[in-house]
Parts: structure tokens; C-alpha cells; sequence
């Protein structure tokens, strides 16, 4: 066992068991690799020592005659073609079987990262940059495997320095002493880059990392950037963290290339020695010209190999690392806890919150709770609007129904069930989320609504886009549901984007649906029809509760109005639930939230552009409505599908 008794040397041993797990992940590649640069290795010293024996057999009698025979030179010239042949086979057979190697080790943790991003829970990511971890899925992950396309060819080395060894010794003990001194200075510089080399390699993997986090975020935020004109700064900041690579990269590289010349000096200035030693033994008769020949020729063909050796001494830092910061995600054990209950069929679920708390981890790992013991209730088949001041917890409350992260503490039920005690896939199945940040796909309108998942027809398809009132654009555009929408959607509106997302989640027939802000970029009617249409979306069995349970975030009136209840948040906490007409007539904080634009007759107050005065007709509309009684329209209670849907044509 190596025991550790510096850095280079743990790094050493820290190298080899990297290696020896890609071994046991890739055995039959792996040994065909090994016994292809075997057979190469072997063809090599094997060509060595056939020229020594072809010139004291054949050119030197020659050279004594002053002629030479054909059939002994077309024999030697045959057995030298078919040595070279066995040796270029070996080399093919190393370069493919240690390239599959690589690369297939390379596809298998790419995988296992992939699989770990999915499986860690979502409180996991806040934590970790987005492009730090796009640089353990890509370089880190190619650092960590790379020092398997020159593993098998030093391998070979080796099986060449054995046979070369003993036939240069065999050949002539003094030449092939001689000779044999350059292993010792290899092992000394070899360990000495070793030293250097690790830190810089380290280093320099570091900076690949903030590199990428850094360009991740520029091209995130690229409308940011440009609409407030920070392309220069941005383009500074970028250019310190790739600066800061290069100087890093710059370091590697002067180390490996003073390293690689004295490589390829040692074995060259042994090859001198042996040809000085050699001519002076063959001038006293201690030695065969072929025995020089050899001994030189060997040794000769020995120097770029060894050149292998040191390359994947010069990889292992680079696999340490890159397995370090791989192994550090995949080794992550932040799960969420699963039961075993299945969904229980039915129509819009319930909705209680008992008790919730949930708190954000701060820069030093320290709790800040911004949920405080929220109790809550929503009837199946209502609309409930979360209304709020910004910080006061709406959107987590959101990702709370939909168990994208845990409480921590009290209880999130579905249906009357925890949802902690669902099966994998369980909440799912009951809920969909359309978050604020509409993401789209670059990626065909079908795919963007189905994402590839076989259960969906395009009968399914279509009928969600009508629901989301989507269905009329999409028809319109060059190829219908087969339109590639661009990067992020950039050809849409932003209400055209919000309306595919809405799409996305209603193909699913959830029986809860959760919209944080999902429908600011769409008019306020037709975001009243798209509620009135979302009755026709469940699969409900007969006496089950009608249409879908709806969690709105709201911020509009218009929306607002469309609810059957409101929960006004402050500070973390439910202040006040009821219907919005009592809320305006009891709660002060929510007055004077949602009333916040009524107060533009005063002298200093910003003048409104039509958008906002055409969203307080449509509000005021709905507002009326809501409140004529019985028989002139639908009462403060209705809010049915049929009833918003005739409102909305008016």
C-alpha cells in the first residue's frame, strides 16, 4: 500500500484508485486496449532485436563480401514487414479500444450527473450555480477520463521496457547498463512535475468552472444585459474570470512544456551515451556492431514511448480533480422522502395547509424562515388568489402545493393526503405548477406542450392550447404544431409564451392547478375565458367535485376578481382570507394593495397608459357583475365556467 507522505503522493494514489474504478466500469475495453499496446510494445523491442540479429547475420558479411544475398535480404526484409505489421495492428487496436474507453466512460457519468441534477431536490440547486454545474457535467467529466487514451499505450511501455531490457542486456550487459540509466532520471523528473503540476492543474479546473458560471449567467440574462446597456461591463466581468483562466492555463502549460523536451532528452542523450560506449567497445573487440546496433535502436524507439508515462502522470491531477468535484455532486444524499400511497382517483382536490413554516438557508447556512405557521383551506374546485406585497412568500407557498420543496415544519395535503406519504411521482400526477418565469423550449410547439411524453396525442395537444386559448396563434404559424419556436421562445409574445407554458400544464389534466403569475402577459379576458375553460380538462367520475382546483398568484384586479376567495399574505403569514369584497372592506393592508392605482387623481401621481385603463374597465365589468343580485347576473359565489365564459363575450 502506498502511504501518504506528501501531496504528490497522495495525489498519486488518489490517480490510481481513479483508475481502477474506470477498470472495473470498462474491463473488456479496457484489456483490449491493453492488449493491443502489449502487442505493440512486444512488436516494437521484438523489431529491436530482429535489426540487431539482420545485421550480424546479413549486412555485416555483406559489408565483409562486398556483395549480399537477395534471397537473405528479401527473408530479413519479409520477417522485418511482418513485425511491423503485428505492431501497426497493435497500435489500432490500442488507439480505438482506449478511445472507447474513454469515451464511453466519459458518457456514463455524464449520465449519472444528469440523473443527480433530476433526482436532488430543488432547495439543492438554489444552492449550487447553474454553470458550475454544466462544468462538472462537461469538463470535470472529461478531466476526470481522459487519462485513459494514454494509460494503455504507457502500459505498453512497460511490457516494451521489460523485452527491451533484457534483450539490450543480453545483447551486451555494459550497453545495455547504459542504456538502462535513463529510468531513474525519468522517475526523478516525473515526480518533480508531479509536485508543480498538480496545484497548477487544480487551479486551473477551478477557473474553468467560474468561467462557466459566469458566461452561464451573461447568456441567461442577455435581455437584461442589452435593453440597460451593461454589454461592457458584462464583457469586463467575463473577461477577468477568462483572464484568470488563461494566466492559470498559461502556468499548466509552461510546466508541461518544459517537462515534455527533457523527456524527450533523457532517452535521446542515453542513445548518445550507448553510441560512444558502443563505438569504444567495438573498437576494443568487447562488442558485435549489431549489439550497438541494437542496444541504440532500442532505446532510440523507447524515447517517445516514454513520453506516454509522462503524459499520464501529467493527467492524474487533472483526474483527481475532476473526479473530486464530480464525485462531490454524485455523492450528495439531500433527497426527498417518498410513501407508498397511491393517488386517489377523482375529480379537483382539496387543499390544506396545517401549520407550514419554510425556511431559506442564508450565505452561512443559517435558517431565515419566510413562511410562518400558514393554515389554509381550499374546496375542490375552487379559485383561491394568494395576493400579497412582494417578500411576503407567494411563490413559495406555491412550490409548497406542488412539493417542489418540503415544509419544515406542518402538513401539505392533497386530497386528504400528505404529500410527503405519495409515491415517486404521486403529486404529480394530482398538481401541475406554471411558474413565473416562463421557460420555452427551443423546440417544436408539440414537444414544448407534450416534452416527448408518448401519452399525449395531438387531439391532447390541441385541446389544451384551445383551453389556454393558444390554439388560434399556433395555427397561424409556418408549420402549425411541428414550429421550431426559437430559443427561449424568442419568435413569441410574451403572452404567446405564457399561454404555451399554461398549455404545458393543462395537457396533464391536473386536478390542481397552481399559476404563480402565469397570466400577466395575457389580456384580462381572455385569461377569464381560459379559467372558465378549465372545466372541461378533468376526467371526473360521476358525483365527483367539478372542474379544477385553482391556486392563482395574483397581482391584477382583473384576476383577482375572478377568484371565489383571496388569501391576503404579509410578513409570511395568511393576515386575512375571504372574498375579495370583504377583504377591501376589512383589511387595511389589502386595500391599499390592490386599490394602489386608484389613487391617480392626486396631483403627483404617474399618468396611466391605456393598457392599465383598459384592464380597470374590464375589472370594474367583472366587478359589477359579480355583485348584481340574483336574477339580474351571476351572484358573488358562482364563478362557474359557463357564467364567466358569457360574461367575457359581453
Amino acid at each position: 500500500m502506498v502511504k501518504r507522505v506528501d501531496g504528490q503522493q497522495s495525489t498519486l494514489w488518489r490517480g490510481l484508485k481513479v483508475i481502477g474504478i474506470g477498470i472495473r466500469q470498462e474491463p473488456l475495453m479496457f484489456s483490449a486496449a491493453v492488449l493491443g499496446s502489449a502487442l505493440y510494445g512486444a512488436g516494437t523491442a521484438g523489431g529491436g532485436w530482429l535489426l540487431g540479429r539482420i545485421t550480424d547475420s546479413v549486412l555485416a558479411p555483406a559489408f565483409a563480401a562486398g556483395r549480399i544475398d537477395r534471397g537473405d535480404l528479401t527473408t530479413a526484409g519479409l520477417v522485418l514487414a511482418g513485425v511491423a505489421l503485428v505492431t501497426a495492428v497493435g497500435v489500432v487496436g490500442r488507439r480505438v479500444a482506449a478511445g472507447l474507453t474513454s469515451y464511453r466512460l466519459q458518457a456514463r457519468y455524464r449520465r449519472l450527473l444528469t440523473r443527480q441534477y433530476l433526482r436532488l431536490p430543488l432547495e439543492w440547486h438554489h444552492r449550487h450555480p447553474a454553470g458550475m454545474l454544466l462544468s462538472n457535467a462537461n469538463s470535470d467529466v472529461e478531466a476526470t477520463w481522459m487519462v485513459f487514451a494514454p494509460l494503455p499505450m504507457a502500459i505498453g511501455v512497460v511490457v516494451m521496457l521489460v523485452v527491451a531490457s533484457a534483450a539490450m542486456l543480453v545483447a551486451d550487459p555494459v550497453l545495455g547498463a547504459v542504456g538502462l540509466l535513463v529510468l531513474p532520471w525519468v522517475v526523478v523528473l516525473n515526480a518533480v512535475y508531479q509536485r508543480y503540476m498538480s496545484p497548477a492543474v487544480t487551479r486551473a479546473q477551478a477557473e474553468r468552472g467560474e468561467v462557466s458560471s459566469v458566461a452561464h449567467e451573461s447568456l441567461e440574462a442577455a435581455a437584461v444585459v442589452k435593453s440597460l446597456g451593461r454589454e461592457e461591463s458584462e464583457t469586463q466581468r467575463f473577461s477577468a474570470s477568462a483572464d484568470q483562466l488563461r494566466r492559470a492555463n498559461v502556468r499548466a502549460g509552461r510546466l508541461r512544456a518544459a517537462f515534455d523536451p527533457l523527456m524527450e532528452a533523457i532517452p535521446t542523450l542515453g542513445t548518445l551515451a550507448v553510441l560512444a560506449v558502443g563505438a569504444w567497445r567495438v573498437q576494443t573487440g568487447h562488442a558485435a556492431t549489431g549489439d550497438v546496433v541494437q542496444v541504440a535502436y532500442l532505446l532510440s524507439l523507447v524515447a517517445f514511448p516514454l513520453r506516454s508515462m509522462g503524459w499520464v502522470l501529467g493527467e492524474i491531477p487533472r483526474t483527481v480533480v475532476g473526479w473530486e468535484r464530480t464525485s462531490a455532486v454524485l455523492s450528495e444524499t439531500a433527497s426527498m422522502p417518498y410513501g407508498s400511497t397511491e393517488p386517489a382517483p377523482g375529480g379537483a382536490v382539496p387543499v390544506e395547509l396545517e401549520k407550514v413554516a419554510y425556511a431559506y438557508a442564508d450565505d452561512e447556512g443559517a435558517p431565515h424562515e419566510v413562511l410562518h405557521d400558514i393554515d389554509l383551506q381550499v374546496k375542490p374546485g375552487r379559485t383561491l388568489a394568494l395576493v400579497g406585497p412582494t417578500g411576503a412568500g407567494k411563490s413559495t407557498l406555491a412550490t409548497l402545493l406542488v412539493r417542489l420543496v418540503d415544509p419544515a415544519r406542518g402538513t401539505v395535503r392533497l386530497d386528504g393526503t400528505d404529500v410527503r406519504e405519495l409515491r415517486p411521482g404521486g403529486v404529480a400526477e394530482l398538481a401541475a405548477l406554471v411558474p413565473q418565469g416562463t421557460f420555452v423550449f427551443n423546440d417544436t410547439v408539440r414537444d414544448n406542450i407534450s416534452l416527448g411524453d408518448p401519452r399525449f396525442s395531438d387531439e391532447d395537444v390541441w385541446h389544451a392550447l384551445e383551453v389556454a386559448r393558444a390554439d388560434g396563434f399556433v395555427r397561424h404559424l409556418a408549420h402549425g404544431l411541428d414550429t421550431v419556436i426559437g430559443e427561449r421562445g424568442a419568435d413569441l409574445s410574451g403572452g404567446q409564451r405564457q399561454r404555451l407554458a399554461l398549455a404545458r400544464a393543462l395537457v396533464r389534466r391536473p386536478r390542481l392547478l397552481v399559476l404563480d403569475d402565469a397570466t400577466s402577459a395575457i389580456d384580462p379576458r381572455i385569461e377569464a375565458e381560459i379559467l372558465a375553460g378549465l372545466g372541461t380538462l378533468a376526467d371526473r367520475p360521476a358525483g365527483s367535485e367539478p372542474g379544477v382546483t385553482v391556486v392563482v398568484i395574483a397581482y391584477r384586479r382583473a384576476t383577482i376578481a375572478l377568484a371565489d376567495e383571496v388569501a391576503y399574505l404579509e410578513n409570511g403569514r395568511i393576515a386575512d382570507q375571504g372574498t375579495h369584497a370583504e377583504l377591501l372592506e376589512r383589511s387595511a393592508g389589502y386595500r391599499r394593495l390592490v386599490t394602489a392605482y386608484d389613487h391617480d387623481d392626486e396631483p403627483d401621481a404617474p399618468a396611466r397608459d391605456l393598457d392599465e385603463e383598459a384592464e380597470e374597465l374590464v375589472v370594474d365589468e367583472l366587478l359589477n357583475e359579480a355583485a348584481a343580485p340574483p336574477g339580474d347576473g351571476p351572484g358573488p359565489e358562482t364563478g362557474s365556467g359557463e357564467d364567466l365564459t358569457e360574461m367575457t363575450r359581453r
